[in-house]
């Protein structure tokens, strides 16, 4: 059996070692457009790659996938985090699990699982050829593929696996419709928010780490760390709050209002509860001096301006309204977002080829037998902390076992 694997990423090489696991007479042929595999892998998590999550702080693992959560649901019975976990520490990875469930190579460096894989691949006989992409593929009379090659190549594969990642172009894209498949249009998820407030901007680098954040006017709102930039504002909580909501703020243009509860509590009577609490106990100091929730002193100062109160009065001096100011400030301040930020280690595509065209149990294509899809191609994208990375061991697994 000749097998064809386009694009050198994770969820390439995954498939790739499970065809040749699964089939070791096969003859596996990975076809990577750019000068080196496994790019993403090298540059996620800051070089470190958080390649999957305990799922320990989830009820359901699914749940962190604004897209794709039922036909993964099938798809981790077969092949689930726990299972990659194992894989990668028998393949030379052994593994850190941090608080958050976030799980990183431990010599915390993306090498090791690059090492990983491909070195498993070269054992297991896989080719490699880089800097040549596929520019179409055919499928024949008799049920197998051409695949139309850079420099006027071609070649013949009786079964091809597309894990050609998020980012595709129209052109390729258009290749599978013209198979029959159905296409989501792509567009990004998980990116930061751009905010115009230079005042905000001087407090770059600081980091609450329980904040929620809320898209207004939708049902969306996320918890988790986030961190003040110089273009806006980062981290977990905003990066899951872009990725639920990625559909829509693509829709207006990246334009959008806000509410950040600092708090990180979402009753508000228990905010008023906890200020009157400081006031009783701490009512002869300047506010400025106390910050309640552990906030530290530059944002809570931030806060108080923001809120029109002199930071010189005293807690004791504030009244029910400067509490009620106050609260409303910690739970519901909100910022108008211009536009969405870069977040380049992390950049990750909702949509791509509909799951209602592909077998959850097989990932192959309901309308093109013999071609298969894993990895973020399909119309599947996670938040951030792994989850990608782990659709991509999952489906690659499950394309691997093509017969």
């Amino acid at each position: 059996m000749n097998v064809a694997i386009v694009g050198g990423g994770a969820a390439g090489f995954f498939a790739a070692i499970w065809v040749k696991e699964n089939n070791p007479e096969a003859c596996v042929t990975i076809f990577e457009r750019g000068s080196r595999v496994l790019a993403k892998v090298r540059i996620s998590g800051g070089g470190r790659c958080n390649f999957t999550n305990s799922g320990e702080h989830l009820k359901n693992f699914t749940k962190a996938y604004p897209r794709g959560a039922n036909f993964l649901k099938k798809a981790f019975h077969q092949f689930s985090n726990h299972d990659a976990m194992r894989w990668f520490e028998e393949n030379g990875v052994p593994y850190v699990i941090q608080s958050d469930g976030c799980i990183f190579p431990e010599s915390q460096r993306s090498q090791s699982v690059i090492e990983a894989l491909s070195g498993t691949a070269r054992k297991l006989g896989v080719k490699v050829v880089t800097s040549l992409g596929v520019n179409n593929i055919i499928q024949n009379d008799d049920g197998r593929f051409t695949l139309i090659l850079g420099e006027g190549m071609r070649d013949t594969f009786d079964k091809v696996i597309v894990t050609t990642g998020g980012t595709p172009s129209p052109e390729w894209l258009a290749i599978f419709e013209r198979l029959g498949h159905k296409i989501v249009p792509p567009i990004p998820s998980l990116f930061t928010f751009e905010i115009d407030d230079e005042e905000l901007h001087e407090l770059t680098g600081l980091v609450v780490e329980q904040a929620i954040v809320s898209i207004v006017g939708t049902k969306i709102r996320e918890e988790g760390a986030l961190l003040i930039t110089h273009w806006g504002v980062s981290g977990p909580a905003v990066l899951k709050a872009s990725a639920y909501g990625a559909r829509i703020l693509n829709e207006a243009s990246y334009r959008c209002d806000i509410s950040v509860n600092w708090a990180g509590v979402v009753n508000y009577s228990l905010v008023v509860e906890e200020l009157n609490r400081v006031v009783a106990e701490h009512g002869a100091k300047q506010i400025s001096n106390f910050a309640p929730y552990g906030l530290q002193n530059r944002l809570w100062r931030y806060l108080i301006a923001k809120s029109g109160i002199s930071s010189e009065r005293r807690w004791s001096e504030l009244g029910s309204k400067g509490i009620n100011r106050l609260a409303e400030r910690l739970t519901n301040d909100i910022y108008h977002v211009t536009d969405k930020g870069a977040f380049k280690d992390e950049f990750v595509t909702c949509g791509g080829i509909s799951l209602e065209c592909v077998d959850a149990n097989t990932m192959q294509s309901k309308v093109c037998s013999g071609l298969y899809f894993a990895g973020e191609i399909l119309d599947i994208d996670g938040i951030t902390g792994g989850f990608n990375f782990q659709a991509a061991w999952t489906t690659g697994f499950i394309a691997g076992k093509l017969k």
